[in-house]
């Protein structure tokens, strides 16, 4: 992703390497077959509703085809016009990879330590990638230049009028269902190998995926006010039987799916990260292990790549890079799965968090205006996550299902390094309910726990640094509230010491200093009105939550709050054993404190309680790799945007309670 204006180029946040516009290009997707037809007039101004309803009509697609197609790829929203992350437009997601990259080049990372390991440093060297032939691109990437043959509209037109654009999308439909000889039907349940092709998949497992996803969406229905306060209604058909063995007349490849972890229900394949030295004594890209029988699988960690599908496909595959477990592409949802889950991968940062942690790359741009994930990335996604989280007994909460920008730096010289993505783009609440754990409350007024719940397409902060240095970003959806010092709108921001030690927290989209995320609880402190108060990074913040549309909901839960006595106790990023657990030949991992206190009166909630622990593993012969366990316990609490990390010891664990007596 590109800078927030407080940050050097040193610090740039993302896993990937630098990447170049044609080379994100370049990553985007199988191909469509092409068609000529006759040309159409363009359809007249009008709601969205009936725009599906005219598409329909004019290229005799069944609207409800129309809608689930839409819905799998935008949820039916416009996004101003702005492209995906894989270049697509509007509410069909017509690509144009041509015009996306000309207006918004993509950018990558500068390298940094994903290992975050002070026992074995690493050091990573960011290069550019080949420039790609932008003549010479697939042909989904350009599906808007054949939609606009099809139908004699402009482009410009197509990307940035919703209705255009939906007949765009229909008139490529229809044109897929002729070109596989199928009659254009009334009947939806005959459009299911139109559906799969529409996909772009060039697997039919993950074809397949899209299509039953599109008709599991006809079958339920849905209703939803789109990004620019449009309602559109698709109709239940429950009874809705898809004739699923046309996918045989598509031609597209089998993936071998042999030795991958997914669930059956996504398109998933094994493209394994290397594990060989790479030089005397040095090896990469990730370290052989034996979860959960050695160490508990307690976190899963979400991320963008900051690249393009290809690159990132590139990189993990590169053994002197790094590796994680899953990448999930934007396009159709399809899977690549990278490591064993029982292996430790180098991509979130904090050692700590490596160790228990499984990592999953999203192909994305978190600062690039306008760029957006589909809904089939979001859903075969969550799909994923609910199977790792049951094979494992992972907690489906944001205590457990992290973002990157939530890992905590494991001593202060990494928190000014740490990364930001997903970031404040990311639909965390949407993400949970397609889990089957909705956010929601869980108490009343005096429960004394908030859970951070916007509306996310109402609740649009201010963002800056999404191109360049203090640009005001475009004004969209987003997941995140922002802090203030005082119940006013006007107040400065809450300070992040360990963020910005001399300065103050800003309003960059990388700077997570004054931001709490949807699903993250807090303790609360006060309520004014339309104010809500809460214990963040040692002080107390504010941020709007107006009964009108509020921001969070009540819950219940433990806290952890100074034993008596205290004044203040130290915070980690990391939960490290005492040194007497390390045996002879390991050296001791130091438990350093962060630059952050938490003071006596203040409460915190509890993620987890865990036992200190630390994997040694700095040699290519997995041999010699020791897990130390010790006996010093702490509890995960949610003190800041990111999580860290408490002694027992110094704390005492209470229900939280609003105004009980302590």
């Amino acid at each position: 992703m590109r800078e927030s204006a407080a940050r050097p180029a040193r610090h740039r946040r993302s896993t990937l390497r630098t990447v170049t516009a044609a080379a994100a290009a370049a990553a985007l997707l199988p191909v469509l077959s092409t068609a000529a037809s006759a040309n159409a007039a363009p359809p007249a101004t009008t709601s969205l509703q009936q725009a599906f309803s005219d598409a329909a009509q004019r290229y005799r697609v069944p609207a409800s085809v129309l809608l689930g197609v839409s819905y799998l790829e935008s949820r039916w929203d416009t996004h101003q016009g702005l492209p995906s992350v894989t270049a697509g437009y509007g509410p069909m997601h017509l690509t144009d990879a041509r015009t996306a990259l000309a207006a918004f080049p993509r950018g990558g990372d500068g390298g940094n330590d994903p290992r975050g390991d002070d026992s074995r440093p690493l050091t990573t060297t960011a290069h550019a990638v080949p420039d790609a032939d932008l003549s010479k691109l697939p042909a989904t990437l350009t599906t808007l230049e054949r939609a606009a043959g099809l139908t004699g509209l402009p482009s410009q037109e197509l990307r940035q009028d919703a209705a255009a654009n939906v007949a765009g999308g229909a008139a490529l439909i229809a044109d897929t269902q002729k070109s596989l000889g199928q009659p254009l039907s009334s009947d939806p349940a005959d459009w299911y190998g139109a559906v799969a092709r529409f996909s772009g998949a060039d697997d039919s497992a993950t074809a397949a995926a899209f299509a039953d996803d599109v008709y599991d969406v006809l079958r339920q229905g849905q209703t939803r006010t789109t990004d620019d306060g449009q309602n559109v209604i698709l109709a239940a058909a429950p009874g809705l039987v898809p004739a699923a063995a046309r996918t045989a007349a598509l031609g597209l490849k089998h993936l071998d799916d042999s030795g991958t972890e997914c669930p059956r229900t996504v398109g998933c394949e094994w493209l394994p990260a290397p594990y060989q030295e790479t030089a005397p004594g040095d090896y990469g890209n990730h370290d052989l292990a034996d979860r959960p029988a050695t160490q508990k699988i307690d976190t899963i960690v979400i991320h963008d790549t900051e690249g393009s599908w290809d690159t990132a496909l590139k990189l993990v595959q590169d053994p002197t890079y790094l590796a994680w477990h899953y990448t999930v592409r934007s396009a159709d949802g399809h899977i690549a799965q990278h490591l064993n889950t029982k292996d430790v991968g180098w991509h979130a940062g904090n050692w700590y968090i490596n160790a228990k942690s499984i990592g999953i790359e999203h192909e994305g741009f978190l600062t690039e205006p306008g760029t957006w994930y589909t809904e089939s990335m979001y859903r075969t996604s969550a799909r994923l996550v609910a199977h790792l989280a049951k094979k494992y007994g992972i907690p489906l909460n944001r205590q457990h299902i992290l973002g990157h920008d939530n890992v905590p730096g494991p001593t202060g010289a990494y928190i000014g390094g740490m990364h930001t993505d997903p970031g404040p783009y990311w639909d965390w609440a949407h993400y949970f309910q397609l889990m089957g754990a909705p956010l929601h409350a869980t108490a009343g007024p005096a429960g004394g726990l908030v859970t951070i719940r916007p509306d996310y397409d109402r609740n649009r902060p201010l963002y800056t640094g999404c191109v360049t240095a203090g640009d005001t970003c475009p004004s969209l959806g987003s997941e995140a509230v922002r802090l203030h010092t005082a119940p006013s709108e006007d107040a400065p921001l809450v300070k992040d010491i360990g963020l910005h030690p001399t300065g103050d927290s800003t309003t960059g989209v990388n700077d997570v200093g004054a931001r709490a995320s949807t699903g993250q609880q807090y303790a609360v402190a006060e309520r004014q009105g339309d104010w809500t108060a809460v214990w963040y990074l040692g002080q107390k913040a504010w941020f709007s939550n107006p009964r009108s549309q509020p921001t969070a909901v009540n819950a219940w839960g433990f806290t952890v709050t100074p034993k008596a006595g205290l004044a203040d106790i130290p915070v980690y990023g990391r939960a490290y054993p005492e040194a007497a657990a390390f045996p002879a030949g390991v050296p001791v991992q130091a438990i350093v404190p962060l630059p952050y206190k938490l003071l006596a009166g203040q409460e915190y909630a509890i993620g987890n309680r865990v036992q200190g622990e630390y994997y040694y593993s700095t040699t290519f012969d997995p041999a010699s790799h020791q897990v130390v366990r010790g006996k010093q316990v702490y509890y995960e609490i949610q003190f800041g945007h990111r999580v860290e990390y408490v002694k027992a010891e110094d704390v005492t664990v209470l229900p939280s309670q609003v105004g009980a007596p302590r």
